[in-house]
């Protein structure tokens, strides 16, 4: 398993070696942005017609339901165990 990663540590740095040095590129002229400029212009008007929501409070009472629990009667003679 040793030897596989240092086998593949070398691929990898001459693949590196020759992806760096195969390559050559020069920049042969110097980049400019355009020249813009913005005059006028108008933005969008709309109309629009949406429908009404009304939101009321009310208080109600609700009636819940009431629940008692009763957990078992522990059998005194299975404590003493």
């Amino acid at each position: 398993m040793r030897i596989g990663a240092v086998i593949a540590a070398i691929i990898a740095v001459i693949a590196i070696g020759f992806g760096i040095y195969m390559i050559d590129i020069d920049q042969t002229e110097e980049a400019a942005l355009p020249e813009v400029s913005v005059e006028g212009g108008q933005m969008p008007e709309f109309d629009a017609d949406v429908g009404e929501i009304e939101v009321d409070e009310e208080e109600v009472t609700v009636t819940v339901p009431e629940i008692n629990v009763t957990p078992p009667e522990e059998d005194t003679a299975e404590n003493q165990n």
